[in-house]
């Protein structure tokens, strides 16, 4: 789900869990920086990816460091920090693993039915957002 916000604007956590993994998307149009956490939530593992984020919100964190539910992760990067985008959050859920600071934001119409078994609905942490 893309949240819009202006540049600055602080995300947070929405569960304790830990860093997973961070690093720059830097490719036109990516997810520029971004921050994968880990979360123990409702009996599984559950991670989340904050992406658009300033260069600077990676900064303060290593995989492996403890979050809270309302800690401060980042601020939301300018056009020029974030891929290319207006300024936004891109948060996703996924129940695999990622192999890095990625996970894939779009997939095609084929494989759709396994897009929504892999990464669920974001509202279900977020609330509904309408």
């Amino acid at each position: 789900i893309d949240l819009a916000a202006p540049a600055g604007e602080a995300v947070f956590a929405f569960y304790p869990g830990a860093v997973f993994a961070l690093g720059d998307n830097a490719l036109p149009y990516d997810y520029g920086p971004t921050l994968i956490t880990r979360h123990e939530w409702l009996g599984q593992i559950v991670f989340a990816l904050y992406g658009h984020l300033s260069r600077e919100s990676l900064q303060r964190w290593s995989p492996g460091d403890i979050v809270d539910a309302g800690d401060t992760l980042g601020h939301l990067g300018t056009s020029d920090e974030n891929g290319g985008w207006n300024p936004h959050l891109h948060f996703q859920l996924s129940l695999m693993e990622p192999v890095t600071h990625d996970l894939p934001g779009a997939v095609n119409a084929n494989d759709r039915a396994w897009a929504l078994s892999a990464f669920p609905d974001p509202r279900l942490v977020l609330g509904p957002l309408y």
